[in-house]
């Protein structure tokens, strides 16, 4: 292990403990969204052995956002790789480590690719930059399933690059040194295999990003199917082929689901909540449009050149030098990678909704993309090598004054981001939309846990949200002290109750009496 790897497995750690810090300090390992809120839900069905469960009785009464209640059974509406995964940390205990250990390995990844396409160096600004992004800070402490998606990406990317791209050879290496492409530390055919789980056990959790993030690969697999030889056409249709094979276990699971291999479940809570454009596609009259998905694009991409890196709305100044340093290098193998995340913009053009509040998360998979260009236009711009094999420089006089420079400009933004920009906008999800753990607290009183079981019905006044924080303290199979309904009215809150003869029933009103449980409704 080179220095430069100890370094790199050192910001791995960090990202790791930033992770976590994000994940218990400001969400506090609890669900905010209402993606979150389904993630968790399906996590927790899954950790108890179970991808479906019997309708509760009055299902309404049991709100779960984007959980499903269809003949008979309920069921999260997301596909269930990611679920699967949040699952290991539920069964053990370890909700708020999941993300943070993708998000580590995530920058060990990236550092691995920017090894292969640049160097060392830009490897490890390419890393530093995505440590410090707070585009990656927030969504490596959520539970959301875009650092699951990073890793397969990157994975991907780095496979593709290792088995089917030829390394750029110094002036005076022999035609032998780069003729393999594949890495030394795994033999061909399990980079083979990897890159095509990679992209299979993507398209099992977000299959538009795992389209999207596979297009580049698929077009260059195409041309390799034309022009290359028996071998290489051999490991593209293995990786295509695992890949897809991969992906069909969703069609497998949409058929037990709904009975219908072809049904989305996301259109049984929206009809609306499909890819493409025209009418019954998104919400607005007439359907998803081009205007409109450039409206959502451009705000999507606004909010990115702040939550990037931080740097005041120049997150993005370095990019078009990395690409002039791809060029002067003829690094042709670079553009794969670097080409991922403008396809992630051009497909979630065809999706009626933008993102923007946890930064363009629907651009999460091409992370890569962004720190890599970005680091390899700041190592030209420092003269630093841009290229595998290339000697650091050792400049003498006033040209020491090119790297001395940049590496001062280089420190106040990451100063400015670290210090001032993240901490200002990790602030703003504190308690995001009404939800923190103080408001768990009044069922961790001795007069409240005196009361389990119980049915807590809850009376909102301000919104469901005050009724859905309160899932944190119930599992899927409501075998929990507590069990929480959203109140319906007087009649349809009795008849749930009595289906649960065995717990009190109480009536919650968290809005003005949060430590209050009342045995009759409130007039």
């Amino acid at each position: 292990m080179s220095r430069a790897d100890r370094l790199a497995l050192l910001l791995s750690l960090l990202a790791i403990l930033a992770g976590y810090f994000v994940s218990t300090r400001i969400f506090e390992g609890m669900a905010h969204l209402e993606d979150e809120m389904a993630y968790l839900w399906q996590a927790q069905a899954v950790a108890g052995g179970r991808l479906a469960l019997p309708s509760p009785p009055e299902a309404k009464s049991f709100l779960v956002p984007f959980v499903i209640d269809y003949n008979g059974q309920r069921f999260g509406k997301y596909p269930l790789g990611w679920p699967v995964t949040l699952a290991l940390g539920e069964r053990f205990g370890l909700r708020t480590l999941v993300n943070p250990l993708l998000a580590g390995l995530g920058i060990w990844l990236i550092y691995l690719l920017g090894k292969r396409l640049f160097g060392e160096t830009v490897a490890l600004l390419s890393a530093g930059l995505a440590l410090i992004s707070p585009f990656f800070l927030m969504n490596s402490g959520s539970l959301l399933s875009h650092p699951l998606g990073l890793v397969l990406s990157t994975a991907l990317a780095l496979a593709w690059v290792d088995n089917f791209t030829r390394p750029p050879r110094a002036p005076d290496a022999s035609p032998e040194d780069s003729s393999s492409p594949v890495s030394a530390l795994a033999p061909r055919w399990i980079v083979t295999l990897a890159g095509g789980g990679a992209l299979g056990l993507l398209a099992l959790s977000r299959p538009l990003t795992a389209v999207a993030v596979g297009l580049p690969f698929g077009l260059h697999g195409v041309y390799l199917l034309i022009t290359g030889s028996w071998r290489v056409r051999r490991h593209v249709l293995a990786l295509g082929l695992t890949a897809m094979a991969m992906a069909a276990l969703h069609i497998v699971w949409q058929y037990a689901m709904t009975g219908d291999p072809f049904l989305n479940p996301y259109t049984l809570w929206w009809p609306y909540d499909k890819v493409g454009f025209g009418p019954g596609y998104g919400h607005i009259e007439g359907g998803h449009t081009l205007k409109q998905a450039w409206i959502n694009t451009r705000f999507s991409l606004y909010t990115g050149r702040y939550d990037l890196f931080g740097w005041g709305g120049w997150s993005w100044i370095f990019i078009p030098f990395g690409l002039l340093a791809v060029l002067r290098d003829r690094n042709a193998r670079a553009l794969l990678p670097l080409s991922v995340l403008p396809s992630l913009v051009v497909v979630y053009l065809a999706y009626w909704i933008g993102s923007w509040l946890f930064g363009p998360r629907y651009y999460y998979e091409g992370l890569y993309s962004a720190t890599l260009a970005s680091a390899a236009g700041i190592a030209l711009l420092a003269g630093w090598p841009t290229r595998p094999g290339k000697p650091f420089p050792n400049y003498r006089g006033w040209k020491r004054l090119r790297p001395l420079g940049m590496t001062v400009v280089l420190a106040l933004l990451a100063v400015t981001s670290v210090l001032f920009y993240t901490p200002a906008r990790l602030n703003t999800m504190f308690g995001l939309y009404g939800v923190q753990r103080a408001h768990l607290k009044p069922f961790e009183t001795p007069q409240a846990q005196e009361l389990a079981p119980a049915l807590i019905i809850v009376h909102t006044r301000n919104g469901w949200i005050e009724y859905g924080r309160l899932l944190e303290l119930q599992t899927p199979f409501l075998d929990t002290p507590f069990i929480f309904v959203i109140s319906r009215g007087p009649k349809t809150d009795w008849r749930v109750s009595q289906y649960f003869p065995e717990r009190q029933s109480y009536h919650y009103y968290p809005a003005d009496a949060p430590y209050t449980f009342y045995k009759d409704a409130r007039r």
